[in-house]
């Protein structure tokens, strides 16, 4: 586990590594995409038929080698709120014959000239799974059921040959499978009382997972931290064989638990702490979840429900509207941030099961493409370190470093969790690298820290740093990357104001 001892300013900050002390292993679709039917996130994003750098079956082959360069290993279609009006029958067979719809979770019109078959070529020219989100706005069972048989059934029946006779012989095997999306949302079509919602989402599993039993069902959450949370996941999290006629049944009918949180703020500071909460989140979510099995009686030997953190990300709806795209322009404060949601997932990682930045291409995204090419926002920068490199085992640390004491955003964070100056992980992978991120987010200090645990003589750098914190990338400039050094390990490491470092060196 990772602690935290605060000192005062002045004193001698240091980190403690226990490499010999596995914590959890980190599931690795904690580095899950995200690609919703939202501003340019899809057309003209993925796929832009008609321009030189797309193939030809109209993906962008840039944004597919960023996909590979992350090494993406699962990606959330087709939202997000655009699920709640979606059919999934209007996006399949001859594109000529595919309906145009009106848009309402954005406003928009659908001409699904993208759909399931193109995401799943997609998905497998990226090399990653698909995480499929089901309609419980305006969608029935029968649609649920229909979409999941023309994915992964290879009986003789309607919806698979359906998929047959639309040019795919052989299932998708569509693994994850989510309940909805925000159904607890005002802003859905169809809205849901929890109440309402759970007892759906629990027949609606049942009926699932009697046509597949092995396909992982995600149930729709909130924050993590709300009534609603606690609520649906008392009601689903059960153990009373299900009606499925097995008594001997070792899995649950839910597999993991989806929350969403956005974190913003104009202050550097405020903005950078922010993630905290929802590092709280998990905690809390997870804590709902022990008391749901706890009341419910579930077994110890069915193994508990993980976290689907299916939307993440630095967003600030003022600043980049929904209904315009939202198409944030990130500063490094903004990948700093970022950098302390990726420590969260790793410092939790015995509680994650996946989490899916929101969204992956143009749309709240680490990546923005233009007819002549893409620009890597500063928010790529530590999500491809951490996707690179930290992997493998979360393992034990101390961070003994003074705190920010100021304002947070949300203002509860100043009473439920730390906010340290020096935000740190650490893992040993399955290459024997010891991998150490530290996120100094004081925009005016440098700290000199002893390294304990740190036994090599070479050690390898990566910074990601600018200027200041409000300095952005743009197509004609790069002013936030990587830069690469070495170490000799020697004495103690100096982290440099606002920057996100990652050491790596072979353990003992």
């Amino acid at each position: 586990m990772a602690t935290f001892t605060r000192i005062q300013e002045g004193e001698s900050p240091s980190i403690t590594i226990h490499p010999s002390y596995k914590i959890a292993e980190i599931d690795n679709n904690i580095y899950g995409g995200f690609t919703e039917h939202m501003g340019r996130c899809i057309y003209g994003g993925i796929y832009d038929p008609g321009n030189p750098l797309s193939d030809e079956n109209g993906f962008r082959k840039d944004v597919i080698e960023a996909f590979k360069e992350l090494n993406v290993p699962v990606v959330r279609y087709p939202g997000g709120n655009f699920v709640a009006t979606y059919n999934w029958l209007d996006g399949v067979g001859p594109k000529e014959s595919r309906p145009s719809r009106p848009e309402l979770a954005w406003i928009g019109v659908e001409t699904n000239e993208f759909g399931t078959d193109e995401f799943m070529k997609w998905c497998e020219a990226v090399g990653t799974e698909p995480y499929l989100c089901l309609n419980m706005g305006t969608g029935t069972l029968a649609d649920a059921l229909g979409w999941l048989e023309y994915c992964n059934s290879d009986r003789n029946t309607y919806y698979a040959n359906m998929r047959r006779k639309n040019g795919r012989e052989k299932p998708y095997n569509v693994k994850y499978w989510a309940l909805g999306n925000e159904c607890w949302g005002p802003w859905q079509v169809e809205q849901l009382t929890k109440e309402d919602y759970a007892k759906k989402a629990y027949q609606w599993a049942k009926a699932l997972k009697l046509l597949d039993p092995t396909i992982t069902l995600i149930l729709c959450g909130e924050t993590g931290y709300s009534s609603w949370d606690h609520y649906v996941l008392k009601e689903c999290v059960r153990w009373d064989v299900h009606g499925l006629g097995d008594e001997n049944n070792t899995k649950s009918l839910i597999d993991m638990h989806s929350i969403h949180v956005y974190t913003a703020d104009k202050e550097h500071l405020a903005n950078a702490t922010a993630p905290r909460s929802a590092e709280r989140a998990i905690q809390m979510a997870s804590a709902l979840i022990d008391l749901a099995r706890i009341e419910n009686k579930v077994p110890a030997s069915i193994p508990k429900q993980k976290i689907c953190f299916d939307e993440w990300n630095v967003w600030d709806p003022i600043r980049a509207p929904g209904e315009q795209g939202a198409e944030e322009k990130y500063t490094l404060s903004d990948a700093l941030a970022v950098a302390v949601w990726l420590n969260a997932f790793i410092r939790q990682a015995k509680d994650m099961g996946m989490a899916n930045i929101a969204q992956s291409v143009n749309v709240i995204s680490p990546l923005m493409t233009s007819k002549d090419g893409l620009v890597k926002q500063t928010i790529w920068w530590p999500l491809l370190l951490f996707s690179k490199y930290m992997r493998g085992h979360t393992i034990a640390l101390n961070v003994a470093a003074p705190e920010y004491t100021g304002r947070t955003q949300p203002a509860w964070i100043r009473a439920a969790i730390e906010t340290p100056y020096l935000d740190c992980s650490a893992t040993l992978g399955a290459d024997g690298f010891v991998n150490l991120a530290v996120a100094n987010l004081n925009e005016e200090q440098d700290y000199e820290v002893a390294l304990d645990g740190l036994k090599a003589d070479k050690v390898e750098v990566f910074v990601v740093s600018g200027d200041n914190v409000g300095v952005t990338n743009t197509a004609g400039e790069q002013k936030v990357g990587i830069k690469e050094s070495a170490w000799d390990g020697k004495g103690k490491y100096t982290f440099g104001r606002h920057s996100l470092t990652l050491l790596r060196w072979k353990g003992a």
